[in-house]
């Protein structure tokens, strides 16, 4: 408190500061605060400046005298944990708990690894196609062979979309692509039905052309083979 005291005396005055933090339930009165302020720093206190200027050298680096921001270190990626690792190879004899005080004090934080998000997940009960291309994905000719799959992307807030595509290997052309926020079949149907009528267009149908496909769950159902007119499946 006053911390936050010392930062805003000099625009809004101590006593003013004081009533109104005592109106929002933070009473403190004036000559609490100057009694603090005149007291010497206790050894914790004297320490946790020490640890927090090594911290905030790291997370947050002062600009250049030129104004150009700095580069920060690699280990402004760490969090608490590391980041205590790291001090105490360094010969900073710190207590895990006091980095963990003193990051969330400043609002320093790690980068957190986002969850794996497993897209291909097969199914028993669904008949699997051989493999027509053994990885020999190379095509003579335009609509002769297509691949389909769908990966994911990260959103704000942990959440994902996911995006299904399908691509003619004679040239690398997506033909058909659709997005959604889940991994239903439904969504890969609908970027094969694109793919077909963008086939067609082309001159090159749907019928008798491979197409090659992961073994997940969507792309072995029976509803997946009933959009393929008869292509022949490839997993």
């Amino acid at each position: 408190m006053c911390a936050f005291i010392d930062a805003h005396k000099d625009t809004f005055g101590v006593a003013p500061i004081c009533r109104v933090l005592t109106e929002h339930g933070r009473p403190i009165a004036p000559r609490t605060y100057y009694a603090h302020r005149s007291r010497p720093l206790s050894a914790r206190a004297l320490w946790d400046m020490t640890i927090t200027e090594v911290l905030k050298r790291i997370y947050d680096p002062q600009p250049a005298p030129d104004g150009t921001p700095s580069r920060k270190a690699p280990e402004s990626l760490y969090g608490s944990r590391k980041m205590w690792a790291h001090l105490n190879r360094q010969g900073i004899p710190v207590a895990r708990c006091t980095v963990e005080r003193l990051m969330a004090d400043h609002g320093w934080a790690g980068v957190r690894r986002r969850r794996k998000v497993r897209t291909t997940v097969a199914d028993a009960d669904h008949p699997r196609a051989p493999n027509l291309l053994d990885r020999q994905f190379a095509a003579t000719a335009p609509g002769l062979v297509t691949v389909a799959d769908f990966t994911y992307v990260p959103m704000a807030g942990g959440w994902y979309a996911y995006t299904a595509f399908v691509i003619d290997t004679f040239a690398g052309v997506i033909t058909g692509w659709e997005c959604a926020a889940s991994k239903q079949t439904s969504f890969v149907e609908h970027a094969i039905r694109q793919s077909a009528h963008y086939r067609q267009r082309q001159g090159h149908p749907m019928q008798g052309a491979i197409h090659h496909s992961d073994a997940g769950s969507q792309y072995t159902s029976v509803r997946c083979a009933e959009t393929l007119c008869g292509s022949p499946r490839s997993v």
